[in-house]
């Protein structure tokens, strides 16, 4: 059995606020006047009259919701400081309380990149099966999205096949982000709550999550705040999610789509605990740009992209709240040099805003599609960035006085016991190539790619993710079949 621990945190020794508090107050304030004299869009009669109720102000025929400076702030009060995300296994539960920052796989790709051919093509069950049994054995994966869709089941029960997959695959925690109805919602509540143990101690340890998404510019669709509330009820994590396009639904400027990401995530957040009171919630943002040339997502490590993720971690711990932010974000298509730039300072950029969930490693192309290969390589920085960040301590060991003097001008350490002790504290890369050119050469001139694909493979051969309990399979399939049989989703195998 490795002593290797099965999760690792990248620790907040080092925090960077990219905003002033001269800004930070402005972008707040900006955000209140937007909420009151604009507000959202709430495609919900059921929700519209729920809120004006509570004091919101309502343009029923518009289904428009426009909140009052102080139903903001007294509901945003409302919300937990910190809680913790729970697993089916209890060692690996992970507390949300602004300490340290996690890391997921990311989500929810229609297509993935094929382990063998390399090409790319739909995404099945069998590939969120292999994704979730890959994080599973990675420390660095502290929980996990649906990494792509499982596009072989019809869409209203997609979500349902997607938790029952990884809850057979992974003892780590799940946040589901797919299921954004209301019976999508009911039906992984009840299938939590077979694997938790029942209600109580699905309240008590949360081994789902689950976050809603808007549409922007400012409109909230029923289904997504329906199964806000059904989580929520449930004692189940509701978070937040904004993914607005710099320059197309969102402001050109980034101040001003920070305002309206700030006023999307507000507005959800503003509703859930207006309605479920104390419901642990978080903020969650993915803002950023169009690319001018093409006008699709940039998805990258623009210096907008940079400046989002820190901004966006600074006004959630302002508002009290833990943050996911978009991290590990790539428009490359492959694993390759623009890949590991835009990855390299995306980790950092979310480790320096403080981020508390990093969201996440394995897409590519702007998001469109899942790579195993990607997801080992960004691990792999995600190591690099928690081992420099760890620090440096400087004991009289550390500074090795002693040694150097033993040692002398001219000497070397090799043999010396203080290197023995200490040589396993240094960072060894998995993928990086750092042999002598002749060996490089005669091994075939390997990328890292190449060799992560070989530690893919060795895992998925060799790991086995610890087992549901006994009977538990046929239960979650019942589930799965009475919703099938309400939703109008039967699956043909």
């Amino acid at each position: 059995m490795s002593d290797e621990p099965r999760i690792r945190s990248l620790p907040f020794n080092h925090r960077l606020d990219i905003l002033s508090e001269e800004a930070l107050a402005k972008v707040h304030a900006e955000t209140l006047t937007v909420l009151e004299r604009v507000g959202v869009n709430v495609r919900s009669p059921h929700f519209v009259e729920a809120l004006a109720r509570e004091g919101a102000v309502v343009d029923r025929a518009a289904q428009r919701v426009r909140f009052p400076p102080e139903m903001v702030e007294a509901a945003v009060r409302r919300a937990p400081r910190s809680f913790s995300l729970a697993a089916r296994d209890p060692a690996l539960d992970l507390p949300l309380d602004g300490r340290q920052g996690w890391l997921s796989i990311d989500g929810c790709a229609s297509e993935v990149v094929d382990l063998e051919t390399g090409e790319r093509r739909p995404s099945t069950r069998d590939d969120l099966a292999r994704a979730t049994r890959l994080a599973d054995a990675l420390p660095e994966i502290a929980f996990v999205w649906q990494p792509c869709a499982a596009r072989d089941v019809p869409v209203p029960v997609q979500p349902l096949h997607e938790l029952r997959t990884q809850f057979a695959g992974t003892s780590k925690h799940i946040q589901l982000m797919t299921a954004v109805t209301g019976d999508a919602a009911r039906g992984s509540v009840e299938m939590a709550r077979l694997v938790a143990g029942g209600d109580e101690a699905l309240r008590g340890r949360p081994i789902v999550s689950s976050f809603q998404c808007s549409i922007s510019p400012l409109v909230w669709d029923e289904g997504p705040l329906e199964a806000a509330i059904v989580f929520a009820e449930a004692g189940i994590p509701a978070g937040f999610v904004t993914m607005p396009l710099t320059a197309a639904t969102a402001p050109a400027t980034p101040a001003g789509a920070l305002v309206l990401t700030n006023a999307e995530v507000l507005s959800g957040i503003v509703i859930l605990e207006t309605l479920v009171p104390g419901a642990p919630t978080f903020y969650g943002s993915y803002t950023t740009v169009m690319d001018l040339r093409s006008g699709g997502a940039a998805c990258g490590a623009g210096p907008e992209d940079l400046f989002y993720q820190m901004a966006t971690a600074q006004l959630a711990r302002h508002y009290g709240v833990p943050s996911n932010i978009g991290t590990f974000a790539s428009g490359s298509k492959a694993p390759d040099w623009q890949a590991g730039l835009e990855n390299g300072l995306s980790g950092m950029a979310s480790y320096l805003g403080g981020a508390d969930m990093l969201s996440g490693a394995g897409l590519l192309y702007s998001g469109r599609v899942y790579s195993l290969v990607e997801m080992m390589l960004e691990t792999e920085i995600f190591g690099l960035i928690r081992h420099l960040v760890a620090g440096v301590r400087f004991g009289p060991d550390d500074l090795a006085g002693p040694v150097i003097e033993a040692v002398g001008p001219g000497g070397h350490f090799l043999a010396q016991r203080h290197t023995l002790a200490h040589m396993r504290e240094l960072w060894m890369p998995r993928s990086f190539d750092r042999r002598s050119w002749e060996e490089w050469e005669a091994d075939g001139r390997p990328e890292p790619a190449d060799r992560a694909r070989e530690r893919v493979r060795a895992i998925l051969a060799e790991h086995r993710p610890a087992p549901l309990e006994p009977g538990l399979e046929p239960e979650l399939d019942a589930v799965i079949a009475a919703y099938e049989h309400q939703m109008g989703g039967v699956v043909h195998a």
